[in-house]
């Protein structure tokens, strides 16, 4: 069999390049650091600069990359105004995918591909991305934006500019290593796009709109969203191994179970889980976790699936009070990370990603001349 006859349904197993970012074997590893580590010795922040300069900072490093990330907390009025605009019911997703094209106008460094203003692009898009996101919900709302607090850490101002009250440290905590968690996982649907898009020798921001493209289907990064549907659809702990069973029978998709490359289960779930399980008390909503704790288990014991980063995620932002529309936005401002530093990788080594398909169309066929077809 030639290699333009070798064929694998949505490229599952296929080595499609190469990568010094992260790695899923032996469990996720953020250049070299397990994510369980990372997860509990450090904040978003050190792991974003990990991710896009490559090593974990040092104390002053890490005081200038806030500097400069805190300074980027702005959008031009131009996109304010546009929000304004949008019609009502406007998807969160789409609105931040408009926002960050329109960011592209008033970089300086739009146009320039080199790696050092790709990661400038890369800082104040990480800054950006947060602030965008705040003020369109609140703009969709009838409510005026907040303006970002710069003595406030990453996670911090992300949740006081959606509210304008400063969140608790438990709701901090929990919050940030769900971004730490979300930030990078390889070859992802949507960092595979990014890659494709960048190889062709687009610029940054036209990678980063089209891997918020991918980000937004259900069966990437919009499954958070379906998590409370999926629960609240279960009626709770009284009725939850009911209704999974029922939906296993019809042959439902349970979304936040199951994923292309673990199979005995996401390490990430199990990190989240347990702040997922705070939060819910401090809210007094354990009815929930105690539902997913029902469903976990039968469909481990039934179906062998297993919760992956989403399940968690959902409950978590739940517990936390905020609203189902903004769960993917926030994994977009987490994954910003990995998508950049997976572009500049893709830049410095490149050759433009084009794979073959395998036709499955008519054989060979001759052109009759129009007044003989019938």
């Amino acid at each position: 069999m030639s290699a333009a006859e070798i064929y694998s349904p949505g490229l599952e197993g296929v080595i499609a390049g190469e990568t010094a970012i992260s790695t899923i074997e032996g469990g996720l590893r953020y250049r070299g650091y397990p994510v369980t580590e990372l997860a509990e010795s450090a904040t978003f922040e050190e792991v974003a600069y990990l991710l896009l300069h490559g090593e974990l900072p040092n104390k002053t490093q890490l005081a200038d990359f806030q500097k400069r990330t805190s300074a980027a907390r702005s959008i031009p009025p131009a996109l304010r105004e546009l929000f304004k605009a949008l019609p009502q019911g406007t998807v969160p997703m789409d609105a931040i995918r408009t926002a960050v094209s329109v960011l592209a106008h008033f970089d300086a460094d739009a146009q320039d591909s080199s790696p050092a203003a790709n990661l400038r692009k890369s800082e104040r898009l990480l800054g950006q991305i947060p602030v965008a996101v705040a003020e369109q919900y609140r703009i969709s709302r009838g409510k005026p934006p907040i303006a970002a607090r710069p003595d406030l850490g990453h996670a911090a101002n992300f949740l006081y500019m959606l509210d304008g009250k400063e969140p608790s440290p438990l709701h901090v905590r929990a919050f940030d290593v769900s971004l730490i968690l979300y930030a990078e996982h390889e070859y992802n649907a949507s960092t595979f796009t990014a890659r494709v898009v960048c190889s062709t020798e687009s610029d940054l921001h036209a990678a980063v709109v089209a891997a918020i493209g991918a980000l937004k289907g259900r069966l990437h990064g919009g499954a958070n969203e379906k998590v409370m549907d999926l629960l609240k659809s279960s009626g709770g702990p009284e009725t939850a191994e009911k209704w999974i069973r029922d939906a296993l029978a019809r042959k439902e998709k349970i979304m936040g179970f199951g994923h292309r490359v673990y199979k005995t289960g996401d390490v990430r779930a199990g990190i989240l889980r347990q702040f997922a399980r705070e939060a819910a008390e401090a809210a007094g909503q354990t009815r929930w976790e105690t539902a997913a704790e029902i469903i976990e288990k039968v469909l481990a014991d039934e179906k062998k699936l297993f919760p992956n980063l989403d399940w968690p995620a959902g409950r978590l932002y739940h517990a936390m009070g905020l609203e189902v529309p903004l769960y993917t936005p926030f994994f977009v401002a987490s994954r910003i990370t990995g998508w950049c530093a997976h572009i500049i990788e893709q830049l410095g080594h490149n050759r433009i990603i084009r794979p073959r398909a395998r036709y499955t169309g008519p054989d060979l066929r001759q052109v009759a001349a129009l007044a003989s077809r019938s």
